[in-house]
């Protein structure tokens, strides 16, 4: 009876410093929806795309799959820009690179200062073309 008694005890005692340790790493989820309305100024375009965004705050990884359809000519350039609300224009943080035809999939470790950014939903994605160098879609990423 000792034993078992023992044993629940200790059992306890093992799940409350579980339940007690704060989770360390998180995944985080983000989405984005592209238009040319979304540009400052905003664009006419046909084009459209999406985007769906990973963050791990324990590497500090992004990854990335952004799709897009409709645009003018072929993709030129296409990043992450930041730190910037939806109406404002910001810097390129992080270029995606290689083959820029939908899908558009990368990653990319931050720096403290980028993830806090990113978190706080001051970044947005731009796809960029001959026709629309300044940016032809882009979208607010967000949790």
């Amino acid at each position: 009876m000792r034993t078992l008694f023992h044993t629940c005890l200790a059992g306890l005692a093992l799940a409350a410093l579980f339940a007690a340790t704060p989770a360390l790493a998180e995944t985080v989820n983000f989405k984005a929806e592209l238009k040319g309305a979304n540009e400052v100024p905003p664009v006419n375009s046909k084009g459209l795309g999406s985007a769906t965004v990973t963050y791990d705050t324990a590497s500090k990884k992004l990854t990335w799959k952004v799709t897009h359809a409709g645009l003018s000519g072929n993709a030129t350039g296409a990043h992450f820009h930041g730190p910037a609300a939806a109406d404002k224009n910001a810097p390129v943080v992080v270029p995606f690179s290689g083959n820029l035809a939908s899908p558009i999939e990368g990653s990319a470790t931050l720096t403290d200062a980028q993830a806090t950014d990113l978190l706080a939903g001051n970044w947005y994605i731009n796809i960029h073309t001959a026709d629309n160098k300044p940016g032809e879609i882009r979208g607010q990423v967000k949790k």
